[in-house]
C-alpha cells in the first residue's frame, strides 16, 4: 500500500467524482439541543446518505478509479456492515463483482442489505480471525482488488467530502465532533477542516470500551487492542491505520470517548426530539457533544452523524432497556 498521505486536493477531486452519485445530505438543527448546550449545533446527517452511511462516499470514490481489468475481476472488502454495503452498492453501480468479508455477528439488516446490493458475503469470526489477513489471501487467490474500510487514500479522501459539504453550508465552526473507528472519516474530515476552518477544535469520538485511538493519539504511536465489545459495531476496530494515524495525530485536537449508555441516550434523543433513527456508532459525536455540555456555550458546533443502519429489533431492545 502506498505511504503517500492524501491531501485536501484529493478531497476536492473526490467531491467531483462522487457528484451526482452520492447524496448531498442535509444539515439539521434542534432547538432543544441548542438550548441544552447553549450553543448553535449543526448535524451533518449521513444517515440519509445512500445505503444509510457516509461510507458510500469513500467506496464510490475508490471504485470509480479502477481500471478496466480491475473492474472485470472485481473488488473485495472486509467490514462489519456499512463499508460492506457501500462497496456492494458502488460495485453494482459501476458494474463489477464484489466479495465482502463480514463478521458472523454483523447486524442482520447490514448483511441483508449487502447481499441485496449484489455483494457475495463470506463470514468470519471477528474475535478469532484476522480480517485483514483473510482479505489479502482471498484477493491474491482470486485476483481481486482489496479496498479496506479506512486505511486507503481514496477512502480517506472520499470521506472528507462530508465535512466539505458541512462547511459549505455552515461556514467556519468553533468545534466539530466526528465518530472514530479506524479513522477514515476523522482523517478525511481533518484534511478538510484544517483548510476550511483552521481554528476549529476537531474531536474524534470512539467507544469507551475501544479507545485505541485515544491511546494512540496520546502516546504518539499506534496502539493495538483486542476487538472491543460495544454496541457501536461500526467502531469495533482494534487499531488506527498507517495512513489515518499520522493525519489524526497532526490535525486533530483530541480524542474523546462515549459509553454505550451515552450512545443509547443520544439515540433516544435523536428519535424522540429530531425524529431520526441513528445507529449507535452514528451517535458517537452527538454523545460527546452532549457530554461536553455547557463547555460549548456560545459556540457554533458541528456534529457528523455517520450512519443510521440499525436493526429495528436492536433499536427496540436499546430503548426498552433505557
Amino acid at each position: 500500500m502506498t505511504t503517500v498521505l492524501p491531501t485536501f486536493q484529493d478531497v476536492l477531486a473526490a467531491a467531483d467524482r462522487i457528484a451526482g452519485h452520492a447524496h448531498r445530505t442535509p444539515v439539521l438543527t434542534s432547538r432543544t439541543l441548542n438550548a441544552e448546550l447553549g450553543a448553535e449545533v449543526f448535524l451533518k446527517c449521513e444517515n440519509f446518505q445512500r445505503m444509510g452511511a457516509f461510507k458510500f462516499r469513500g467506496a464510490f470514490n475508490a471504485l470509480s478509479r479502477f481500471d478496466a481489468d480491475q473492474r472485470r475481476r472485481g473488488v473485495i472488502a472486509f467490514s462489519s456492515g456499512n463499508h460492506a454495503q457501500a462497496i456492494a452498492l458502488a460495485a453494482r453501480m459501476l458494474d463489477m463483482p464484489a466479495t465482502i468479508l463480514m463478521p458472523q455477528d454483523a447486524p442482520a439488516a447490514k448483511v441483508a442489505a449487502t447481499e441485496g446490493y449484489g455483494g457475495k458475503v463470506v463470514f468470519f469470526d471477528r474475535y478469532q480471525d484476522d480480517r485483514e489477513v483473510l482479505g489479502r489471501a482471498l484477493a491474491e487467490r482470486d485476483g481481486l482488488t482489496l479496498i479496506p474500510p479506512f486505511d486507503h487514500p481514496d477512502i480517506i479522501a472520499g470521506q472528507g467530502t462530508a465535512a466539505l459539504e458541512l462547511f459549505e453550508e455552515t461556514g467556519p465552526l468553533d468545534a466539530l465532533f466526528v465518530p472514530l473507528g479506524g479513522g477514515g472519516l476523522l482523517s478525511g474530515t481533518a484534511l478538510t477542516t484544517r483548510v476550511e476552518a483552521p481554528d476549529c477544535k476537531l474531536y474524534g469520538v470512539e467507544p469507551e470500551a475501544g479507545n485505541d485511538g485515544q491511546q494512540s493519539f496520546r502516546s504518539g504511536q499506534i496502539v493495538r487492542i483486542a476487538t472491543p465489545r460495544t454496541i457501536a459495531d461500526g467502531a469495533q476496530t482494534a487499531h488506527l491505520g498507517a495512513l489515518t494515524f499520522p493525519i489524526i495525530r497532526d490535525k486533530v485536537d483530541d480524542i474523546l470517548t462515549a459509553t454505550d449508555a451515552d450512545l443509547v441516550a443520544s439515540m433516544r434523543f435523536a428519535a424522540s426530539r429530531m425524529k431520526q433513527i441513528i445507529e449507535p456508532t452514528g451517535c458517537l459525536g452527538l454523545a460527546a457533544a452532549r457530554g461536553m455540555g455547557r463547555q460549548l456555550q456560545g459556540q457554533r458546533v458541528g456534529v457528523i452523524v455517520s450512519g443510521g443502519n440499525v436493526d429495528l429489533a436492536d433499536l427496540g431492545r436499546y430503548f426498552s432497556a433505557g
